[in-house]
């Protein structure tokens, strides 16, 4: 049994102005914990790794794999999850590396599934802000 999913669209513009205003804010922040301001484009840049760069994998899930997969809310679950570790390991492999680019030495990086287990944490903590409003979220099935 299939359902009948309805793939989710966004304008560009607006994936845009979400995840770079994000990822300046968050990215300020960060670069204070780096030593200071000045480091404010590079944090922002690692940051926006995982918001533009997490917005495509929620994408994928959504538009690509849900439609192909049992329609079973477990095995939607279990799938959903599986795609947010793996994609959160690839981002922050790609955001950790970043710095690198840079002319950054790291002294230390975090375990491989650390990305992972973060991103699926953040995913988990970004779905609740719909959920509490009534609108559809990973946690009732609606998105």
């Amino acid at each position: 049994m299939t359902a009948q999913w309805s793939p989710f669209r966004e304008p560009l513009r607006r994936t845009l102005l979400r995840t770079f205003a994000i990822a300046l804010v968050l990215g300020a922040v960060l670069a204070r914990s780096m030593g200071g301001l000045q480091h404010w484009p590079l944090a922002s840049l690692m940051v926006l790794w995982f918001t533009f760069g997490g917005h495509w994998v929620e994408v994928f899930f959504l538009n690509w794999l849900r439609p192909r997969l049992p329609v079973a809310r477990a095995f939607q679950i279990a799938a959903r999850v599986v795609v947010w570790f793996i994609g959160g390991v690839a981002l922050g492999i790609g955001a950790a590396s970043t710095p690198m680019l840079f002319g950054y030495t790291i002294v230390e990086r975090p375990a491989w599934w650390m990305f992972g287990v973060a991103f699926v944490v953040l995913e988990l903590l970004v779905h609740l802000l719909p959920q509490l409003r009534g609108g559809p979220s990973f946690y009732n099935g609606r998105g």
